[in-house]
């Protein structure tokens, strides 16, 4: 068993009539990606805030190092690398600046990392925060970010409105987090190819509600797409067990389904329908039929 980094019990928050998170319980290990995905809105920042001690937890317990980050942010915050959507940075630093302000923060900065890191995302130490773009502004938060090497590397919608040069570069500085000494990274988003991408722990929260929490192997060995072919129509619209989306008329029919694809061959089998293809669905045909389905 793995060292859990982040544990999250029976989490609940309410802003006056408004329910940001609904019981969420979730765990992250050492040394993964943990990918959290999820519509805007649906609490994913609430959650991070949360993990970084800015909400205090109402209902249920946060622990991160085994810390509350409330109750002791030093223990906690100095462990932790943080890279918003909003990428809130000083506009009238120069890059060179920012990087020596941060680094009197962090006993452990890394200066040879930093400039590696400046390198590679081809900042100009003498440019100021205000004039760069907005992909040069994600590279300068995900640098001061890095350059400590924090063992927790929280990033929430990092690549939201990037272009997909500069989102490539964001997903590899992560997976190189990762894969350098055992670190691990809690990455929210509402862009699923890019959490399938790198991730290898998938949570799904919708409204609040946590709709699935696993390895991103055993979510997508989990689901399975049919297209089923009958000999004639069938009198009413075809239903396997544990079905989250159907489409289709006449002989053919789409159906995602969750459970055992084995069993769920057999169901078809039943209902006299022959499996005409059998696909594995990305990620996001898996949330949106967890969330959505069909109206069936």
């Amino acid at each position: 068993m793995r060292e859990n980094v982040i544990e999250v019990r029976d989490l609940t928050r309410r802003f006056r009539t408004v329910t940001a998170l609904d019981d969420v319980t979730i765990e992250a290990p050492r040394g993964v990606v943990f990918g959290l995905v999820g519509e805007n809105g649906a609490g994913k920042t609430t959650l991070i805030k949360h993990l970084l001690g800015l909400l205090r937890a109402k209902t249920g317990s946060v622990r991160v190092f085994g810390l509350d980050p409330v109750q002791d942010p030093p223990g906690v915050l100095s462990r932790v690398g943080y890279l918003s959507e909003d990428r809130d940075l000083p506009d009238w630093m120069r890059v060179w600046e920012l990087m020596r302000y941060t680094r009197a923060f962090y006993p452990d900065w890394d200066e040879g990392y930093a400039e590696e890191l400046r390198k590679t995302f081809q900042l100009d130490p003498e440019a100021k925060i205000k004039e760069l773009s907005r992909g040069q502004k994600a590279h300068a938060g995900l640098l001061v970010a890095l350059a400590y090497r924090p063992d927790l590397l929280l990033l929430d919608e990092p690549s939201s409105g990037l272009d997909p040069v500069v989102r490539r570069d964001i997903l590899e500085a992560i997976v190189r987090t990762v894969a350098d000494e055992g670190r691990t990274v809690f990455f929210s988003s509402h862009l699923l190819d890019e959490v399938e991408r790198v991730s290898d722990h998938v949570a799904m929260i919708h409204k609040g509600s946590l709709v699935l929490s696993q390895s991103l192997d055993a979510v997508k060995e989990g689901h399975r797409i049919f297209v089923l072919d009958f000999p004639e129509p069938p009198a009413e619209p075809p239903r396997l067990p544990g079905m989250l989306s159907r489409k289709g008329e006449g002989r053919e029919w789409v159906l995602l389904c969750r459970g055992d694809p084995v069993e769920r061959k057999r169901a078809a089998a039943a209902l006299g329908a022959r499996i005409v293809e059998e696909t594995i669905p990305t990620l996001e045909e898996i949330f949106v039929a967890r969330i959505r389905g069909s109206g069936f």
